[in-house]
């Protein structure tokens, strides 16, 4: 322990001046800090010490801040965690830390729930700064701990705000230049896409000590809290720690559980283990199922003699990708992706082109917003077929065509499909949930629904769903629904023109 003075040598009683120094002692050293300003083995932390993982974590920012070749450059750390492992207590002694040791520091801490903010993180940093040395600067409030003298008191503060995809404004106004500032996500996978969104493009300060931390159980298979896992990886240090190997949490509970569940169910995999679920609770289609068929590799004499299917499924907002898929047997491939395009003999001509080049036994068109580029192909010549997506399903334990077509992509997954290995292919073939219904019916969750979770639009997988719209044969070439087309001179046929 720190000594700061030969008369007071215990900084927990140390006067003003005593725990300035202190604090600048340990200004770029967060794992100090919280070995010193904390009473423990004392009172309400007699039976308590740092456990080896909040030591990691502490040692990671003491060592990016320890170089001023690193010490600007933002430090993003993501862990996904069992229960009981004291994530929240970590988190707060790092806010302490920051408030402290740096003059006008601004922390900004949001959770997945205001209940959860209110009820939880909120009171377990109110317990770590009155237990820390520097209790006597900080008034302490429900969702406010602010500096109570001092320059930039009105901005050196703490602040517990409620996450809104709809008002994002306070996770813009994280701007704090030449000093600190901490972004803390407490329970962050259920966080909305659009909160990350806004706080990545505001913590852009320079000469700035940036730190975002995003801690929580891994629930949920999709959002930006699972991207820190994949593709946002390079972006983050992040770990998994599994609560059986933290000290003084339940092991006899852990153990019930694996009886009662196994070691390898998602329940177990989430609660204990800190590993995201290979479906979520009400996930349509499980990430494994998803990421074992973007693995899959089929050689062409395992699927080139089913008929081809083309799928056209066009954008409904600004947002949205309208998207062409190519599917053949258990082998599926994205032929073409483009932004939102009104243009219906635009879109209908390249559909066409790529009609002709696959030698496609049938042509499927969303028909919520593609009848006018079935009506300019029934111009060319051509027969495709619009889907509605709310028609009547042939199952009738599904709501409607489309949660039937997911099934059947499911199960064609399943079967042994190989899809391309696209990243947002991925993410919008293990984004969309079941919805719960009283007439047991199995609904698909919509596109509005999605958006309201902070997800995109899965129009990739829709299309892909698009080709199980009816059963395609192909020899039967003379049908009304997979009649011959002519044959297009593609040399002299040019729909960019």
């Amino acid at each position: 322990m720190l000594s700061t003075s030969n008369s007071n040598p215990n900084p927990r009683r140390a006067p003003v001046q005593a725990l300035s120094e202190l604090a600048a002692a340990y200004r770029y050293d967060p794992l100090g800090w919280a070995e010193v300003a904390f009473p423990w083995g004392e009172g309400e932390l007699a039976n308590s010490a740092l456990r080896n993982w909040q030591r990691e974590v502490l040692g990671i920012i003491r060592d990016h801040l320890a170089s001023p070749e690193t010490r600007f450059r933002p430090l993003r750390i993501a862990r996904a965690s069992g229960h009981g492992i004291g994530k929240s207590s970590l988190l707060a002694m790092v806010a302490n830390w920051a408030m402290t040791c740096h003059v006008g520091a601004r922390v900004l801490v949001t959770a997945n729930t205001e209940n959860q903010l209110r009820t939880k993180t909120s009171p377990e940093f109110a317990k770590w700064f009155r237990l820390s040395v520097s209790r006597n600067l900080f008034n302490i409030d429900t969702l406010r701990i602010a500096c109570n003298s001092g320059p930039f008191r009105e901005r050196w503060r703490v602040d517990f705000v409620p996450w809104s995809e709809h008002n994002t404004e306070a996770f813009a106004g994280l701007h704090n230049v030449g000093r600190i500032v901490v972004l803390i996500m407490d329970e962050a996978s259920a966080i909305a896409d659009s909160v990350w969104e806004v706080a990545e493009g505001a913590l852009t300060d320079e000469r700035t000590i940036i730190l975002w931390l995003a801690f929580g159980n891994p629930t949920r298979n999709t959002g930006r809290f699972r991207e820190c896992f994949r593709r946002y990886r390079s972006m983050w240090n992040v770990g998994h720690i599994d609560a059986r190997e933290v000290e003084g949490t339940n092991k006899e509970l852990f153990a019930e559980w694996a009886n009662v569940y196994g070691e390898d169910s998602d329940f177990f995999r989430v609660r204990v283990r800190g590993q995201f679920p290979s479906a979520s609770t009400m996930q349509f289609i499980p990430t494994d199922l998803v990421e074992a068929a973007a693995g899959r590799y089929l050689r062409p004499e395992q699927y080139n003699f089913a008929p081809v299917i083309l799928a056209c499924d066009p954008a409904w907002t600004g947002d949205d990708e309208l998207v062409i898929v190519k599917r053949q047997g258990l082998h599926a491939e994205i032929l073409d992706v483009m932004p939102k395009n009104d243009n219906d003999v635009w879109v209908a001509q390249k559909l066409a082109l790529y009609e002709t080049q696959h030698k496609a036994s049938a042509v499927f068109v969303d028909a919520g917003y593609g009848t006018g580029i079935v009506s300019a192909g029934t111009v060319m010549g051509r027969r495709w077929h619009l889907v509605w997506g709310s028609g009547k399903p042939v199952d009738p334990g599904y709501l409607n065509r489309r949660a039937e077509m997911w099934r059947d992509m499911r199960e064609w997954l399943r079967a042994g499909g190989a899809i391309p290995n696209d990243p947002r292919l991925i993410e919008d073939l293990i984004g969309p949930e079941i919805l719960p219904r009283l007439d047991g019916k199995v609904a698909l969750e919509s596109k509005v629904e999605m958006r309201r979770r902070g997800l995109p639009s899965p129009d990739r997988a829709d299309a892909l769903a698009l080709t199980f719209a009816f059963p395609v044969f192909r020899e039967e070439l003379s049908s009304p629904l997979s009649a011959p087309y002519p044959v297009v001179d593609t040399t002299e046929f040019d729909p960019w023109r």
